[in-house]
């Protein structure tokens, strides 16, 4: 345990110093340098600190647990993001950027009116302070104390340890997102980004080895072949994530999620400049695409090991990390996965503080305040919700079951509501506030006698799609009826540089094809197939594709130095 403990506060004290380091003498007290790192981000950091605020401990063990029960068909949640991503990057980010929005609901301030901004606004603070922060702390908690056994080691209880836990995370959560904004945020972010991919790795290919009695190749026979079910991406309607769903809800809960989520769009919208934003989520997709490996492939391989009814599937992923990994290195795999933990939540945190300070305290009582006044008042404000988040967090513990999924499903009442009005408000020019509204009450109000009174029998995100479509619909009915007096036109920031990445069309085509190969591989007609040949032509179809791009970047090259002489 002292090797585990000694390893762990090692990397997480190099992460801590030189993020301080980095931000010490940097300008975080002006509205952009806290809020958007001073519009300084690069691809790399934008990348990494997309996924470390996506990813954490319910995301290993939640997922791993649903593969141990189920199959690989809970990829889609992951997978699919690729295509989310390279959909925002191409169409959603060049339109922020040019408008040099610091919020989503200042793009919906100046396409509807205030009061539409400040209901958004309220969603999200809602969502932040009640759901997400707390549940977040919960879950890290729950991990750290197991691999820590803090509960033994502190002879405390269980709810104590939670606590403690919880109160532990969120200080340094309001080190980096209140001291040094969203620049400290990323650049933790960036290191523990490559050291929890390396780790996520460890686990399967260590498992592998410990499941094949010391051979990797053994193990992943064992894998391939043993309960090749286990491995079928394709789900059922019995799946906790019907096939079916990718091309409905999920595909709008992930624009919503990626494209107008505030703790995750604020990324790319403190991009240096369009190149890198493009740059910076197309990354992010690729790691997306990949990242089932180290998601959802331990929970197979805890099902081979600890046989199908071992227990509480959510402990599967913390006991195989304690039983195949080295000591030394389990605690840097804690570290990062700590880092995991603290991104998401001190991302959250800093996007609480910015919707607060420039969308509640600015029009009612900042109107004139100089920055330094505004990120001071939104540095008190994520002080108080991040205390109220460390004192909710350990009575989770106490909530009957089912809470995470009746969160889930909490979570519809307002992400596909408020994409469906950000999408209305692109794509139209004369559709006006009023309808804004009506689709938001429709939409909440539907949703809740779906979920809360009438079993239609329908999966809840075919509910969100069929919703979607009827809103929209209505939207464009109420415009046709009661248009805007005049079209709206999008205002345009001259300060940022809007030139696109060049490389943007061949590395989103790459990410497309990783994302169905991924679905190829884990299905009928790949691993689960004794024919393999379809995977092969897929292969070679790719290599022919990376020469064809690697040949156009070439003559672009050449082309642009003819130009320059």
């Amino acid at each position: 345990m002292f090797t585990v403990l000694l390893s762990f506060l090692l990397f997480t004290g190099f992460v801590g110093v030189f993020t301080y380091n980095k931000v010490k003498s940097s300008e975080h007290n002006s509205q952009e340098g806290f809020f958007l790192g001073g519009r300084s981000l690069t691809g790399g950091l934008i990348a990494s600190s997309l996924i470390l605020t996506n990813l954490s401990a319910t995301s290993f063990v939640g997922m791993s647990a649903q593969s141990y029960t189920h199959n690989m068909s809970v990829m889609g949640w992951e997978v699919a993001s690729g295509v989310t991503l390279v959909i925002i990057a191409l169409l959603l980010v060049p339109r922020y950027l040019k408008q040099g929005i610091t919020t989503i609901p200042d793009f919906l301030e100046s396409r509807y009116d205030l009061s539409v901004k400040k209901f958004v606004t309220l969603l999200f603070l809602c969502q932040y302070v009640i759901n997400i922060l707390p549940t977040t702390l919960y879950a890290g908690a729950v991990v750290l104390g197991e691999i820590f056994d803090v509960q033994g080691l502190l002879g405390v209880s269980e709810f104590t340890a939670i606590a403690i836990i919880s109160a532990t995370i969120g200080l340094l959560g309001f080190f980096y997102a209140i001291y040094g904004g969203l620049k400290a945020v990323v650049i933790a972010d960036t290191f523990n980004g490559v050291g929890l991919i390396i780790g996520g790795l460890m686990i399967p290919v260590f498992g592998l080895m410990v499941l094949g009695g010391g051979s990797f190749g053994e193990g992943l026979d064992i894998l391939l072949t043993a309960a090749p079910e286990k491995l079928q991406s394709v789900g059922a309607e019995s799946d906790p994530l019907p096939f079916s769903t990718l091309f409905t809800g999920l595909l709008l809960v992930n624009l919503y999620y990626w494209g107008t989520d505030q703790s995750i769009i604020q990324r790319a919208l403190g991009a240096k400049n369009l190149k890198e934003g493009q740059k910076g989520v197309i990354l992010a997709g690729a790691i997306k695409v990949i990242s089932p490996l180290f998601l959802i492939i331990p929970g197979i391989i805890a099902f081979h090991m600890f046989g199908a009814d071992a227990g509480n599937p959510d402990s599967m992923y913390t006991r195989l990390v304690n039983e195949v990994l080295p000591k030394p290195l389990v605690g840097f795999f804690v570290a990062v996965m700590f880092g995991a933990i603290l991104s998401t939540f001190n991302g959250v945190l800093n996007s609480s503080t910015t919707l607060f300070a420039l969308n509640v305290y600015k029009p009612l009582f900042g109107k004139g305040k100089s920055d330094h006044e505004l990120v001071s008042k939104g540095r008190v404000f994520g002080v108080i919700i991040a205390i109220i988040s460390v004192c909710i967090a350990p009575f989770i513990m106490y909530a009957p079951d089912g809470l995470f999924q009746y969160l889930q499903m909490v979570a519809g009442f307002f992400s596909v509501p408020i994409f469906t009005i950000v999408f209305v408000g692109y794509i139209s020019k004369r559709v006006p506030a009023f309808a804004a509204k009506v689709s938001l009450v429709v939409f909440v109000s539907s949703y809740a006698a779906m979920q809360l009174v009438f079993d239609t029998g329908i999966h809840f995100l075919h509910q969100l799609a069929i919703l979607f479509v009827v809103c929209t619909a209505l939207m464009f009915v109420i415009a046709k009826f009661r248009p805007r007096e005049t079209d709206y036109v999008m205002p345009v920031n001259e300060n940022m540089d809007i030139t696109p990445w060049e490389y943007r069309f061949e590395a989103s085509a790459i990410v497309l094809y990783m994302v169905l190969g991924a679905f190829f591989m884990f299905s009928d007609i790949g691993l689960m197939s004794d024919d393999k040949s379809f995977l092969q032509i897929y292969g070679i179809c790719g290599l022919i594709m990376l020469v064809g791009i690697a040949f156009r970047s070439k003559k672009r090259k050449q082309l642009l130095a003819a130009q320059a002489q």
